[in-house]
Parts: structure tokens; C-alpha cells; sequence
């Protein structure tokens, strides 16, 4: 029971931030172009925008249900539950009138069917976690920070519009996540995981808002999703050496994380996005990085 309470949080987590993040990507489309180097002004467009703030807020509500459904299943569980997330946001993308790629397609059907067979291997369990100590999830969170600044800038110009930054963001929220993970677990110096935790989900915070204005909504908050997703996938079986079942469900299991994987290596790999149409600033922007 309480694995599937895990699952179920899991579940209304990602609706939430997926919904959260499709409100925030449209309304950027309808803003002034947002810059680092006025970031009140950037800040208050924002905010004072309703629809935005919306997405924000209903993205908190997910974030807050992530952590508590962290107490009830281990993190690599509940990270491949929320990877399903970019099928909720290729549904809404649709709903919105958008159009997806035929390979924007194949990665959300991969990564949907991963949490399929995630559901499937549930009877099985939850792999036991071995206790961390503090230098594998601190070296796991500063390593992520420096790869989110070479997505950032350096590899940004190899990368489609916003491709760049939503790398940087999903490694930036994944290290996040690992340091939430470490303070929840009372892995000690818990208050150094506990400073790193915002941090990080600062840094993604501003990555992503830069993102969403220059590429669509699946070249960013989808490859994002996935990026945060299937990283701490990885940390929980390393990091916090989670054991998997033994069995066909064993096998279930590690075929729903592959899937997961895969979804992210596909849509990270599309080419120009197609109608899933980033409006207004998107098209200003689209060559000033990420």
C-alpha cells in the first residue's frame, strides 16, 4: 500500500508541473523578452502575468506532492512514474492545437510505455535503498551544475532553439531532486543539501524561463521533464544503491527505466521542432543561444 501511495502521488505530481509547465510556455509566448541582464524587469513580467502565475503555482503543488510521495517509494520509482509526464504535456500540446513530429511521437510513446511496465513490476515491491553517505550525492549535485553550464552556453550553439537551456534546467531540478532526496533520507550534513536544493532549483527556475522563449513546448519543457526525470533515475540506482526485484519484474522494471531513457534520447535527438509552435518571443530569440 504505501509503495502504491508512492505511485499515485507520483502521478498528480507530474499532471501538476506538466500543467504547470504548458501554462508557463504559453503565456511566455505573450511577454516582453526576458533577459538576465534586467531580471526585475524580467521578474515582473512574469509575475504580473495571471496565466503565468497559474502555471507557477499549480507547478509548486506538484513539486510539493514529488516530496511527499519521496517518502513512501524510493527516488528512481518515483522519478520513472514522473518521466510519463511528457506524454500528458504531448496530450496537451495536441488539445491546444499544436502538431508533433512523427519522432516527437516515437519518444512519447516510448516513454509512456516505460511507466507502463513501471505499473506492471509494482506487485513486485520496492527496491530496497542502502544508506548514502554525503560525498556521493554532493559529487552527483556538482557535477550536474557544472554539465547544466556547458548545455548552457558552450554546447547551446550545436543544439536546436531552447534545446540548450532545457538541458541545463532538467540537469539543474535532477540535482535538485538528488539533494532532496539526501535531506529527506537525513543524510548528514543534511543543512548542505538543504542549502543546495534551492540553489539549484533557482538556477533551473531562470534556465527554463529563458527556454521556454525560444523553443517550443516539448524542444523545452519536455526534454526538460525528461532530463529531471531520468537522471535521479541513474542516482538511485548509484548514488543511493536501490536494488532491483529479481524475476520478470525485474526485467519489467528495467525495461520501463530504458524506456524512460530512450524517451529522453529521442526527443533530445528531434530535429526542429515542428507546430508545437512557441509564438511571440520564441521567434525574436531563437538565435540569441540555448
Amino acid at each position: 500500500m504505501t509503495l502504491v501511495t508512492g505511485l499515485l502521488l507520483a502521478l498528480l505530481s507530474t499532471a501538476a508541473l506538466s500543467y504547470g509547465f504548458y501554462l508557463q510556455h504559453t503565456a511566455s509566448g505573450t511577454l516582453p523578452t526576458l533577459t538576465l541582464r534586467h531580471p526585475l524587469s524580467s521578474l515582473s513580467a512574469l509575475f504580473t502575468n495571471w496565466q503565468w502565475l497559474a502555471g507557477f503555482v499549480t507547478g509548486l503543488s506538484g513539486w510539493a506532492l514529488y516530496i511527499v510521495a519521496l517518502d513512501f517509494a524510493p527516488l528512481s520509482l518515483v522519478q520513472a512514474t514522473s518521466a510519463g509526464g511528457v506524454g500528458l504535456l504531448a496530450l496537451l500540446v495536441r488539445l491546444g492545437g499544436g502538431r508533433l513530429l512523427r519522432q516527437e511521437r516515437v519518444a512519447v510513446a516510448t516513454s509512456v510505455g516505460g511507466l507502463i511496465l513501471l505499473g506492471l513490476s509494482l506487485p513486485a515491491g520496492a527496491p530496497h535503498e542502502a544508506t548514502a553517505g554525503w560525498a556521493a550525492p554532493l559529487g552527483w549535485v556538482l557535477a550536474s551544475m557544472l554539465l547544466a553550464g556547458v548545455a548552457a552556453a558552450p554546447a547551446a550553439a550545436m543544439l536546436r532553439p531552447g534545446a540548450g537551456l532545457a538541458i541545463a534546467a532538467g540537469l539543474l531540478y535532477s540535482a535538485g531532486d538528488v539533494a532532496t532526496k539526501a535531506a529527506v533520507g537525513r543524510v548528514n550534513p543534511v543543512i548542505l543539501f538543504a542549502v543546495l536544493l534551492p540553489v539549484c532549483h533557482g538556477l533551473a527556475f531562470v534556465s527554463l524561463q529563458l527556454a521556454f522563449q525560444r523553443g517550443t513546448a516539448l524542444a523545452t519543457a519536455g526534454v526538460s521533464t525528461l532530463f529531471t526525470n531520468v537522471l535521479p533515475i541513474l542516482a538511485g540506482l548509484t548514488v543511493f544503491a536501490e536494488r532491483m526485484p529479481g524475476g520478470y519484474a525485474g526485467i519489467a522494471r528495467g525495461l520501463g527505466f530504458a524506456g524512460a531513457v530512450l524517451g529522453a534520447a529521442l526527443l533530445a535527438a528531434t530535429g526542429r521542432a515542428g507546430g508545437t509552435a512557441a509564438t511571440g518571443p520564441a521567434d525574436r530569440t531563437a538565435t540569441t543561444g540555448g
